[in-house]
């Protein structure tokens, strides 16, 4: 039998899902995020993790390992030396330090771009290149494409739906012309299909987890995608939202929706395209004022027929990426009721305009209509805001068939050895 190794890496930790050739799951892990803001995210975070998550896989298990892929957030990215070490600390998925060459690139890039965002890869490098760090710097990559390095030791590969955000043309399969004019003095990753074996374990990988020698890593994807994968979403106009930290839209289209306007942008997924954003509300923003239980508590109590009179925009801090895409947007969380219960049932009901907002700007823009809405993520167990999404949306919210992106990238890892279980995805 050979098993299949799905690891994310999302906003609030790691995990990693162990399945069968007819995926079902064998073992999963966990890692959680327990790091200061100011930490080195890299090696005692990231690295850390995956050595932790591949240690805690049983032996018996390991030895049939046939396939592994990693998902990483989008648009988190680190430069590196020629030997894979990074040469300063990565900029994390939602950094808006790129709002500082926006101008520039407004010159540079198609206009209503996915690049045009200050979160975007392409961005972040390009602010990048005025630190002093950056003559050391040889290679750009992904989170998804440095943890994978790890692996299997080949530097310079990525997947096209982390390459997306960098600017890579997922219709043609290549750098566009305009992107290449830039002569930017770094290696930028070769781009692969999602899920395509890159090679082996490298040796000393395999022994010291007990893992087989010939087990393949596999080009990732985001962990957003990795959600939508997890769902059993498969038909245009049906969408995943994931409520962890931050909220992401995804939405099956047959129909490619891109503007950087609003944050939008579509990933290639099958003949199909996924088209969606993502804000930075979300479960960050009530584990801010609330504990896990109180959650559940005061979620309990929640009237979900009754809308709640309460208007804010929660966000930790300023700044927003979709549906508004302004990183001057300032929360509003205010006023803020004596009782709790009536606080939380304000903030989810303000999530899920956000929500129904973004769904109706990808439809106005020309995607699928909204069918179904599968939710992945934190929020899926949560019935209050599980019912209240429902009187927003108008259409059946359901939980994903699995809620883990971990599961998702697991499944990617199992298509590409030749397992049909995804079909037309």
């Amino acid at each position: 039998m050979v098993l299949y190794l799905g690891i994310d890496f999302g906003t609030s930790g790691a995990r990693g899902v162990v399945i069968d050739d007819e995926a079902r799951i064998l073992s999963q892990m966990r890692y959680p995020w327990e790091m200061a803001i100011d930490a080195d995210w890299v090696t005692t975070c990231w690295e850390k993790a995956l050595w932790r998550l591949l240690a805690a896989i049983s032996g018996e298990l390991g030895q049939q390992i046939g396939a592994i892929a990693i998902n990483g957030t989008s648009s988190t990215i680190l430069l590196t030396d020629k030997t894979g070490q990074p040469v300063d600390a990565p900029l994390l998925y939602n950094d808006a330090r790129g709002s500082m060459v926006l101008k520039d690139l407004i010159n540079i890039a198609p206009p209503n771009h996915t690049v045009l965002s200050a979160t975007s890869s392409l961005a972040k490098l390009l602010w990048m290149q005025q630190l002093p760090s950056f003559r050391q710097a040889r290679y750009l990559l992904h989170q998804a494409d440095w943890l994978a390095f790890l692996l299997h030791g080949q530097l310079g590969i990525s997947d096209y739906h982390n390459a997306l955000k960098l600017g890579y043309d997922v219709e043609k399969f290549q750098y566009p012309e305009w992107l290449e004019k830039l002569q930017i003095p770094i290696q930028l990753p070769q781009v692969l299909a999602p899920g395509t074996p890159i090679g082996e374990l490298r040796p000393e990988i395999a022994s010291k987890f007990g893992l087989r020698r010939d087990c393949l890593v596999c080009a990732g994807t985001t962990d957003s995608i990795a959600a939508f994968l997890a769902s059993g979403a498969k038909l245009p106009g049906e969408a995943v939202t994931s409520l962890g930290s931050t909220l992401v839209l995804k939405l099956l289209s047959r129909t490619r929706v891109e503007d950087a306007r609003y944050g939008i942008y579509s990933h290639r997924l099958g003949d199909l395209w996924l088209t969606g954003g993502a804000s930075n509300t979300g479960g960050a923003v009530l584990k801010n004022f609330f504990t896990d239980e109180e959650l559940v508590s005061f979620s309990r109590n929640i009237d979900v027929s009754k809308p709640s009179e309460l208007d804010y925009y929660p966000l930790l801090k300023e700044g927003d990426r979709f549906p508004i895409n302004d990183p001057q947007l300032l929360p509003r969380l205010e006023p803020r009721p004596d009782n709790p219960g009536e606080f939380l049932h304000g903030l989810l009901e303000s999530m899920a305009r956000i929500e129904t907002q973004g769904y109706e700007l990808l439809q106005n823009l020309g995607a699928d209509q909204l069918t179904r809405v599968y939710t992945a993520g934190g929020g899926a167990a949560n019935s209050a805001w599980m019912g209240i999404r429902g009187r927003y949306l108008k259409v059946p919210v359901t939980a994903s068939t699995n809620t883990e992106a971990a599961y998702g990238t697991a499944l990617l890892a199992m298509q590409k050895l030749g397992t049909s279980y995804l079909g037309s995805l």
